[in-house]
């Protein structure tokens, strides 16, 4: 691996936080800003890793008598319907 020299311009507040990693594990400053570095670049090579996704499930017992689960969007208007007579009457 080469080594190559250059001059960074750092914020205040990342210097000083370089500063205190390098002080506090006792390894050099040119150590840790290439461990960051490296790290960050690491990083930014994809995307950040998802935890799973779980979802739990229950049963919710059988449908009613005359309705057809493979038709979701016929009961859904069914329901709403349903509802929508039901608020209306209330009104009354």
């Amino acid at each position: 691996m080469t080594n190559m020299r250059t001059t960074l311009t750092l914020d205040e507040s990342i210097m000083a936080e370089l500063k205190r990693r390098a002080h506090e594990s006792g390894r050099s400053f040119k150590e840790v800003v290439n461990e960051v570095l490296r790290a960050g670049l690491e990083q930014a090579e994809g995307p950040p890793a998802r935890r799973p996704y779980d979802v739990p499930t229950a049963r919710m017992g059988s449908p009613g008598p005359g309705i057809d689960l493979n038709k979701a969007a016929s009961l859904a208007g069914a329901l709403e319907d349903a509802e929508l007579v039901r608020k209306m009457e209330l009104r009354k």
